[in-house]
């Protein structure tokens, strides 16, 4: 028999308590093996029971979530799914959340708790299912040192070569760690597409834009693709792009049942960009990216994938690297400089062809 899925809530109020224990009891694979109003007694808890999962709310009394993760990720690691509202701070919080080791978060409802339990069960047994076959990584915050602020590279808008990130479970820590070591000479422009609910992908395209060489920011459509930039597909909307290289945003329907999905924009830039392409893929569950690796290839590309060693969750670099599309597999700590050989040698490649 196959051992059910041991899971703590914490909440601070006794109603949402009640609602996530009965939508995550109603699945036969899990077990809530018990409820804690507050971080201090989330702590003892995790301690006493050693639940598979926790799900943490962000704003609580005596101690909030975020104050509960760092400790129980360093007395007594657990894999944690966090909650989170819909407010530019609660974004802010939860990103760093992600960085100091929580597996993934859950929006809050933001219209009234029934007219959205559907999709709220739906995602939560996910993200708690895939939490529970996560891997628990080591805390790995980059921190910000506002008085010495990282040298930004300049802006240039001619290159004829893009890199095109997907990332989903762990991708917000993944990330991190790839753009904070990303040179700042890059002979390329960077879009990066993480599956994230509206307003989370702001904040997120903020933190790396602190700890990165390159400029980072959230696209709001009509950017230019220039050397020295990283766009992030801003949640909600697909990104792709025209070609004179600017970026369009649309709200066309999900793929992979998401919303921006890595296979768009990564079909659009071998439109445009044809052999000129690099395509990267890190942690996070499903497939998405494996169809637009499969065009970079065609195009003559190439398709870095992060190794199984560090991945959260092993699902998407595992199709790509499965279906033989990878020309490069590498950890997530040696991912930066893998775009780097890889982009040196499109410039390469088209010297030896002119």
């Amino acid at each position: 028999m196959i051992a059910k899925i041991r899971v703590l809530v914490v909440d601070d109020s006794a109603f949402m308590r009640h609602v996530i224990s009965d939508i995550l009891s109603s699945d036969p694979r899990m077990e809530v093996v018990g409820t804690a109003r507050d971080g201090l007694q989330a702590i003892e808890m995790v301690k006493a029971l050693r639940p598979d999962v926790v799900t943490l709310d962000v704003e609580m009394p005596r101690m909030d979530g975020l104050q509960a993760l760092q400790r129980i990720m360093s007395e007594c690691p657990t894999r944690v799914v966090m909650f989170s509202s819909l407010t530019q701070r609660h974004a802010r919080v939860t990103i760093r959340a992600l960085s100091i080791g929580a597996v993934d978060f859950v929006p809050k409802p933001t219209t009234g708790l029934y007219s959205e339990i559907d999709g709220l069960r739906r995602e939560l047994i996910s993200k708690v299912v895939a939490g529970a076959r996560s891997r628990l990584r080591p805390v790995t915050e980059f921190a910000v040192d506002e008085s010495h602020p990282v040298k930004k590279a300049n802006v240039i808008s001619e290159t004829d070569n893009v890199v095109v990130i997907g990332s989903s479970t762990g991708g917000p820590s993944a990330l991190q760690q790839v753009m904070r070591n990303m040179p700042g000479d890059l002979d390329a422009a960077v879009l990066l597409v993480q599956h994230m609910p509206p307003g989370f992908t702001r904040s997120l395209a903020e933190r790396l834009n602190d700890i990165s060489p390159l400029d980072v920011q959230e696209a709001t459509g009509g950017e230019t693709l220039s050397r020295g930039r990283a766009i992030m597909a801003p949640g909600g909307f697909h990104m792709t792009f025209e070609e004179d290289r600017r970026i369009i945003l649309t709200t066309d329907p999900p793929r992979h049942g998401v919303r921006p999905a890595v296979d768009v924009t990564m079909e659009a830039a071998v439109s445009v960009f044809r052999s000129n392409c690099v395509g990267v893929i890190l942690t996070g569950m499903g497939f998405d990216g494996s169809k637009g690796c499969s065009a970079i290839k065609a195009g003559g590309g190439r398709v870095i994938a992060e190794h199984e060693s560090t991945c959260v969750v092993y699902g998407m670099p595992r199709a790509v690297v499965e279906m033989g599309y990878a020309d490069t597999v590498v950890p997530i700590g040696d991912v930066a400089r893998a775009v780097e050989v890889e982009v040196a040698g499109l410039g390469r490649r088209r010297c030896k062809a002119v």
